[in-house]
């Protein structure tokens, strides 16, 4: 009986342990700003700030700072990931080419762009349920245009940032350098 009552409580922690588990976020199928098919896999071993962008929001002058912020930790293993989304306000009605136009002739974007995907409701996106799903170490709905998730390098989720905070914040800059130099 003892036996019994022992294994079951492993299995408990065992099933409580999976549940309490953060996503896999790199398992998540993706397209890139061309429809390429990819996932976060492609990133495996870097700092990412996944952002939901929008080229006609009051905050879409961000796009600058990102861009900046991008070029100072580049070279360190740090990448910038923007996703498109028209969820606030219809305030990213382009295509994915006009999308793409806008950000390389408007802000010089550098760092990688994403297919146009939904960030809440019932067409919500995979990788925003996992972001901020009750697995996600930061659930809740996104609030608005250039939300900020910080991952780390073994692809889990470390800090959330509300639209406001800019990317050149000190506070987002402190996150990215710990994540950075944080052993993988």
């Amino acid at each position: 009986m003892k036996a019994i009552l022992a294994v079951a409580t492993l299995l408990l922690a065992i099933t409580m342990t999976a549940q309490s588990a953060s996503p896999d976020l790199a398992a998540i199928p993706i397209k890139d700003i061309n429809g390429k098919a990819t996932s976060l896999k492609a990133y495996k071993g870097k700092v990412l700030l996944v952002v939901n962008v929008a080229s006609k929001c009051g905050l879409t002058p961000q796009y600058k700072a990102l861009e900046a912020t991008y070029r100072k930790y580049k070279d360190q293993g740090f990448v910038i990931l923007g996703f498109p989304c028209n969820d606030f306000g219809a305030q990213e009605p382009g295509s994915n080419d006009e999308i793409k136009q806008f950000c390389s002739a408007k802000f010089d974007v550098t760092f990688p762009l994403f297919d146009k995907l939904h960030v809440k409701g019932h067409e919500q996106h995979p990788l925003y349920s996992a972001l901020t799903g009750k697995q996600s170490p930061f659930p809740g709905e996104i609030e608005w245009n250039f939300g900020k998730f910080l991952i780390g390098r073994d692809g889990q989720i470390i800090q959330r940032w509300h639209p406001k905070i800019t990317p050149d914040s000190e506070e987002l800059s402190k996150a990215i350098e710990a994540a950075l130099a944080a052993k993988p």
